[in-house]
């Protein structure tokens, strides 16, 4: 297993380039399965999650060709649905929580589905409850092995249902629309998910000649039909590694240009981040961030009160990006308290950033008062372990800004969302080494 050496409090400069949205890509590489035809996707990234997703389609039988750099062809016109059955499939299968996502195209195109109880970040309860009841007023019918932790969803044909989800999942939207193309006459979908990933999916599907309309809203309406075509799509940036980027910047007073942003995409992230201080410049489609070498002070909210961030759905904030936020907050001028509404484990890494000498109160599972340091006193470089994607740059971050050297173990969880992230730093001047 690898671990990053840091040698903590230097400042950055330069130009990133943000890699393509690990969350869009998920639901597009599985949308290649509602196609006999070739589909290109330009744009993807390569993180240890996606590959784990391109590597289950090559071996349900999916032809996979690489075009050139993040860019590469699928076509899904000889499947092996045996696979989905196997052995290696249930091993395979339950390492990736994206994986979910596999079963909607599978069922829409197939009528079965089956997948492993999926892995992926310890933080709390996932449920997919909403993913399975949208399959079952689809016409399908469930069934679960509890012994093998493994679900199926069978149906001889789907129906069009007038379906109001329980709640405004992602996951559980794209897979849900993505079973409903196929499907015969009209569906429905009240309170879907709108983030710019669902977004992106539906531009797809139409592309592919689906019958969407809706889209960017939380009412989907789509009219079945009997087959797709393929197409060519790229996936945006990501919105995730951009704010980890924004956050990096901040804590460690550097001066960083993150280039082709995609501002549209980007919603209330931007304006989040100036309130908490940090000063962000539109550039055309680029972010600049300027060194804060005064720091930066918190806003209270209009009555004094002190400010609260909380995650919600889309348009929103990503709960995604509360751990970059947190981290950052601790040398921020203020207070702030973290509202993490929908994961219960996401927050129990703020104990390595008080190991570091960060002022933080966990008040319960889901929120946390930080007070920040002002620059007044600098973290102490530590030993970490990262226990998901977002706590991992969180730690990484909070060790590029502490002084001393730092090792983190367990940095997989970090490169199953960022793509060749300590080359990438090093780029910046980061004094990053890793060590298999």
């Amino acid at each position: 297993m690898s671990t990053f050496r840091i040698e903590g409090g230097y400042k950055l400069r330069g130009e990133i380039q943000a890699q393509g949205a690990k969350n869009e890509a998920l639901q597009i590489l599985c949308a290649v399965l509602l196609t006999d035809e070739k589909v290109v996707i330009s744009n993807i990234p390569d993180i240890i999650d996606i590959n784990i997703l391109i590597e289950l389609l090559r071996k349900l039988g999916v032809k996979v060709e690489k075009l050139a750099s993040n860019k590469m062809s699928f076509q899904a016109d000889e499947l092996n649905l045996d696979y989905l059955t196997s052995e290696d499939f249930k091993e395979g299968g339950k390492s990736l929580r994206g994986s979910i996502m596999l079963i909607g195209p599978l069922l829409a195109r197939f009528g079965k589905g089956y997948i492993p109880k999926p892995g992926g970040d310890k933080i709390g309860r996932r449920r997919l409850d909403t993913h399975f009841e949208g399959f079952v007023q689809l016409g399908a019918e469930f069934r679960y092995n509890k012994e093998e932790h493994f679900y199926g969803v069978e149906a001889e044909r789907l129906i069009g249902s007038e379906i109001l989800l329980e709640e405004a999942s992602v996951t559980g939207t794209a897979n849900i629309l993505m079973a409903s193309v196929l499907a015969e006459g009209e569906t429905s979908i009240y309170n879907a998910a709108c983030e710019p990933y669902i977004q992106q999916l539906c531009k797809m599907l139409i592309r592919m000649g689906a019958k969407i309309e809706g889209v960017g809203s939380n009412f989907l309406k789509i009219q079945g039909v009997q087959q797709l075509s393929g197409c060519e799509h790229t996936l945006l940036p990501d919105m995730i590694e951009i704010g980890s980027w924004i956050g990096l910047a901040a804590m460690t007073q550097s001066e960083i240009t993150i280039k082709n942003v995609g501002w549209e995409h980007l919603g209330i992230i931007p304006s989040t981040f100036k309130r908490l201080g940090i000063t962000l410049e539109k550039r055309g489609d680029d972010i600049y961030i300027p060194p804060h070498l005064n720091g930066y002070e918190i806003q209270n909210f209009i009555d004094g009160s002190i400010l609260t961030i909380a995650d919600s759905p889309w348009p929103g904030l990503t709960p995604d990006l509360l751990s970059v936020i947190l981290v950052m907050a601790t040398q921020a001028r203020g207070e702030v308290l973290i509202h993490q509404k929908m994961f219960e484990s996401r927050l129990f890494f703020v104990d390595k950033l008080i190991d570091m000498g960060a002022k933080i109160i966990l008040c319960d599972p889901h929120r946390a008062v930080v007070i920040g340091h002002d620059f007044k006193s600098q973290l102490k470089a530590t030993k970490m372990s990262s226990p998901d994607i977002r706590a991992g740059i969180s730690l990484l971050i909070a060790a590029l800004s502490a002084k001393g050297t730092s090792v983190i173990q367990n940095i997989d969880q970090i490169d199953r969302g960022y793509e060749r992230i300590d080359e990438r730093l090093r780029g910046l001047g980061a004094r990053i080494e890793r060590i298999d």
